[in-house]
């Protein structure tokens, strides 16, 4: 009996004005190479993201965070963040 782990993000999309970027990982259990369990997690980021987080991120993610994220983008979002009441 074999048991390996598998985690994949398997679903990436990018949402709102902002272009905040949601990926959900999936966490595949498989006995001998037949999947027995699959759990999910999401989390997102998010235009202010610093160039030295979003290198920790997949090519893929990179990828799409340098095109979606415009410089008319992160400034949008800098002043959204700027006029947030505390």
């Amino acid at each position: 009996m074999s048991l390996t782990e598998e985690i994949v993000q398997d679903k990436i999309e990018v949402v709102g004005n902002y272009k905040v970027i949601q990926i959900r990982t999936a966490t595949i259990i498989k006995k001998d190479g037949t999947e027995i369990s699959r759990a999910f997690s999401r989390r997102t980021i998010n235009p202010s993201m610093s160039a030295d987080d979003l290198a920790n991120e997949s090519t893929e993610v990179q990828a799409i965070a340098n095109i979606v994220w415009t410089d008319e983008v992160k400034a949008s979002y800098a002043t959204f963040l700027e006029n947030q009441e505390v």
